[in-house]
């Protein structure tokens, strides 16, 4: 039988704010446990949230974003549940009406364009932590601690409908998700201090089969890879279970990344189960058609018309657009580049930064804000390319010395100083082609009878008389018009 894996994620995205969703407690990380900790945080008898509006203008910008209904009047809900690091023992939540409603999130994966719709978009409180290690009692035995310094975060939830129908997709998706949120700078994205995670609703189905199967959670999925494995895996265990003749169970499971495999955490529970019920301490959450356009003012231009711009002005391809609109910083490296060069040359710039630049940046694990070569640094040394300074090879010497900081990353002093300026002169390189024939006449034999190949060799041997200072389309053309 084949079988169809179905995804839908939960995306929980940390707003950037400066504080708490319902308090005044700092949310920067690292801090010493429970010293971000207010009253309100843990929950202290007498003690009434404080809802901020910071919060709102970024769920705001994320709904304008992804094409969603702001909802005019939002209601923030007490999710009651057993959290043993939320002193409340209940999570302010929403939950029948959220701030976001629908959008959709367009995304590539390879070079196919897919949209995936969204059901919502909530407001909520995050928890605090447990921490589990390096906690001994006074008698040796093991103990739990708690840091409340997460507690009161602000979250976004962002729910997708289940429109995923494989681990790479539910990837892309997920990636193309960070990139939103980091580029309209409502989280920081920092997926180490878990300010953007994911849960994997999955479930199989044989194929064609309209009626979804039985599906099971995978919770706070904190890496990318780690994404594509769990779901991989857990759609092997349900088909498995499946044509063993068992049953999935609806179930809430936890991703070992060490043993490769899920495991049961618990029985997953229904919005029934949580016992919903508006939170009176928080009265509803009204959001004006005034306030809704001062964030739309103060809105960056989005990745999808960024990507529309760079085809239709700079004639780029869809497939560099999608690479140089993966995060906002790649972009702004990107048009700093073309700024200084032609716009003709908006293609090449797009290769170098797509090809070598990222190469480099990946091979030394840094960010392109990090990178060693400045956009203006960069735009020189294409501008040398295409006015036929240097070759393409060349180039490349050039980039590498760029980047170790040779002569201060300047590409004009580097070509002088290493003498790599390409022989562009056309008597000079005519006189190597004649040269080159008249000393290999059995390869010009070879090229005429009909050989390709020789043709090459005579190109190879031509650029080696000249030591690779001749310009290769030059040296083409001159030794075609020769050969006849």
């Amino acid at each position: 039988m084949e079988w169809e894996i179905v995804i839908g994620l939960e995306t929980h995205a940390q707003l950037s704010t400066k504080s708490k969703i319902f308090s005044t407690s700092s949310t920067a990380f690292g801090a010493a446990p429970n010293t971000q900790a207010s009253a309100i945080d843990m929950a202290l008898p007498g003690t009434l949230p404080v809802f901020n509006g910071a919060a709102a203008d970024k769920a705001i910008r994320f709904g304008l974003a992804v094409g969603a209904t702001i909802t005019p009047r939002s209601v923030f809900a007490r999710k009651n549940y057993f959290y043993p690091d939320l002193p409340k023992n209940y999570q302010t939540s929403q939950f029948d009406l959220p701030v976001v409603q629908g959008g959709k999130l367009p995304f590539f994966v390879g070079e196919q364009e897919h949209i995936v719709n969204l059901t919502r978009a909530h407001l909520e409180e995050d928890a605090g932590k447990s921490l589990h290690e390096n906690f001994t009692g006074p008698y040796g035995e093991s103990s739990t601690g708690i840091d409340l310094n997460r507690a009161g975060t602000p979250l976004l939830e962002i729910v997708s409908e289940p429109e995923m129908r494989s681990a790479a997709e539910a990837v892309a998706y997920a990636r193309a998700m960070h990139s939103l949120v980091v580029w309209l700078g409502i989280c920081d994205g920092n997926m180490q201090e878990g300010s953007f995670r994911c849960d994997a609703n999955v479930s199989v189905r044989p194929k064609g089969q309209a009626e979804l199967g039985t599906r099971c959670e995978l919770k706070n999925i904190n890496s990318f890879r780690f994404l594509e494995r769990a779901i991989n895996y857990e759609a092997r265990r349900q088909i498995e279970l499946i044509e063993d003749g068992g049953k999935v169970t609806q179930e809430t499971r936890l991703y070992d990344a060490d043993l490769d495999e899920t495991r049961s955490m618990r029985t997953k529970e229904d919005a029934n189960d949580y016992r919903y019920f508006a939170d009176p301490d928080q009265a509803p959450l009204y959001i004006s058609p005034e306030w809704i356009e001062r964030v739309k003012a103060d809105m960056p231009e989005l990745p999808a018309q960024k990507r529309a711009r760079f085809e239709n002005e700079l004639g780029l391809s869809a497939y560099d657009a999608n690479q140089l609109t993966v995060s906002r910083d790649v972009a702004d490296f990107f048009e700093k580049t073309v700024a200084v060069l032609k716009q003709q040359h908006a293609k090449l710039a797009a290769n170098w930064i797509i090809t070598d630049l990222t190469a480099v940046l990946n091979r030394e694990e840094l960010d392109i804000t990090q990178s060693k070569i400045q956009p203006e640094q960069l735009a020189k040394l294409i501008a040398r390319i295409a006015d036929n300074t240097i070759s393409n090879k060349m180039a490349r010497e050039v980039f590498a010395a760029m980047w170790e900081g040779e002569h201060e990353a300047d590409a004009d002093v580097i070509i002088e100083k290493r003498g790599l300026k390409q022989i562009s002169d056309s008597g000079a390189i005519e006189t190597l082609v004649e040269e080159a024939i008249a000393a290999n006449p059995a390869i010009v034999e070879q090229y005429r009878a009909g050989r390709d190949k020789a043709f090459n060799s005579l190109v190879g041997q031509v650029m080696k008389a000249a030591r690779g200072k001749a310009n290769p389309q030059q040296v083409t053309d001159m030794l075609k018009a020769k050969l006849g």
